[in-house]
């Protein structure tokens, strides 16, 4: 799975991202750029990397997917935050127990206190999806990931790799979810990748529909979820 954020200037946001996670940027064409862990290549089964992709005039607005990150101590938070400040960040003014800071381009992102749970999923806990209804939500992304579901109620449902490993994906009963625009989206890399036309048929068996976003023609195919949601299921250019 990637995380796929759309940007004014993809390769300074890439190098933000790198240096918040600790991994690296690669970039296969001119305005997109990979951030995804150093010396690892692609896909990446079981785990998540970024993928940001240069537009003509991306919104700086609340999207309905964000990142958390995970830390291990108090003394490894105070030292994240003020990295990610030195690297472009800035405080934002959310009310919550936590850190919450907005990227270089407005994207808001979590700096979670240290967790138990979040112990062993590497720099990032969790993608956090606002929704209406997160059962119907961890259902549907569950089949279409073949991730496990460790936790569902009407508020709040969370899945991870069943490999163990990686971030959750997270969603958050959040009022007018549907309403909030889509800077911010997910993609599916089909293992192995030639696998992408039957991925698509079996995704939208699943429940997703079409959907245009004006893309045109490329390699990748551009779905809805539930909650029309746009993500792409990628294929080798």
């Amino acid at each position: 799975m990637q995380v796929n954020f759309k940007a004014g200037d993809d390769l300074a946001l890439g190098r933000f991202w790198a240096g918040a996670l600790g991994w690296g940027t690669v970039g296969a064409e001119a305005g997109a750029t990979g951030v995804l862990p150093v010396g690892s290549g692609w896909p990446l089964p079981g785990a998540v990397s970024l993928d940001v992709i240069r537009v003509p005039d991306p919104e700086t607005v609340k999207n309905r997917a964000h990142i958390e990150l995970a830390t291990s101590s108090a003394a490894h938070h105070a030292e994240l935050v003020a990295r990610l400040m030195e690297l472009g960040a800035t405080p934002a003014e959310v009310d919550v127990p936590w850190t919450v800071l907005a990227d270089p381009e407005g994207n808001l992102l979590c700096v979670l206190e240290p967790r138990k749970l979040y112990r062993d999923t590497g720099p990032i806990a969790a993608v956090v999806v606002d929704c209406t209804d997160p059962r119907a939500m961890a259902r549907f992304w569950g089949e279409v990931m073949g991730w496990t579901v460790h936790e569902v109620t009407d508020e709040h449902a969370m899945l991870r790799s069943a490999r163990g490993t990686g971030p959750y994906l997270e969603f958050l009963r959040t009022p007018h979810g549907k309403d909030l625009p889509r800077r911010a989206h997910l993609d599916l890399l089909p293992d192995p990748v030639e696998d992408q036309a039957v991925e698509v048929a079996r995704v939208r068996g699943l429940g997703a529909t079409p959907a245009d976003v004006g893309q045109g023609d490329v390699p990748w195919v551009v779905l809805a979820d539930l909650e029309g949601n746009e993500f792409c299921v990628l294929g080798r250019g």
